[in-house]
């Protein structure tokens, strides 16, 4: 199991059980995450479908496809927000790409870069791989400002990239390379 402490936070991997704490997270900030995300079926945001996630995630973690973490206050009551490390490619290319989201609530504290500063730790420490690839959509400067904070260099643009907010859009893409492997 992972538990990864930062200052102000605690990261894990959520189980079945928590389904309701990541269900109040999706439904408190789903006016805020909208503009950034695919658009959601409304069974998306039903504890059914939240169980459903976190026993998948869970797996992907076994199988080491997927690092799935959660961001919660010290006394595990809240979700801040989300980093994910998902598409693992094992053999010659050690990658994957890396997601977050944090609630309405906490942002602008520094509070992404802390969590996400932490799960990169633990993938280039603990699982090995050698890239974390982030994209964003050019209009996202706080994405863009994370990303560079963290370290992450520009390797392009992807047009018509992914369908977010039930659009096609252009995608910048950068990338991490572990600091061991240079």
């Amino acid at each position: 199991m992972i538990n990864i402490k930062t200052p102000r936070t605690q990261l894990t991997l959520l189980d079945s059980e928590h389904a309701g704490l990541l269900l109040e997270y999706r439904l408190t900030n789903r006016d805020h995450l909208t503009p950034w995300e695919p658009v959601r079926s409304r069974g998306f945001y039903t504890l059914e479908q939240c169980e459903h996630q976190l026993t998948e995630q869970y797996k992907s973690f076994e199988e080491g496809s997927g690092f799935q973490l959660t961001a919660m206050t010290p006394d595990r009551k809240e979700i801040i927000g989300l980093c994910n490390f998902n598409n693992v490619v094992h053999g010659a290319f050690q990658a994957c790409h890396l997601g977050y989201s944090i609630s309405k609530k906490y942002q602008g504290q520094g509070l992404m870069f802390e969590i996400v500063s932490a799960g990169m730790d633990y993938i280039f420490q603990e699982a090995k791989l050698h890239r974390i690839m982030a994209n964003y959509i050019p209009d996202n400067h706080r994405s863009a400002a994370l990303l560079e904070k963290l370290g992450f260099e520009v390797e392009g643009r992807a047009r018509s990239y992914l369908k977010i907010a039930g659009k096609w859009q252009d995608h910048i893409l950068t990338s991490r390379i572990n600091p061991a492997d240079h």
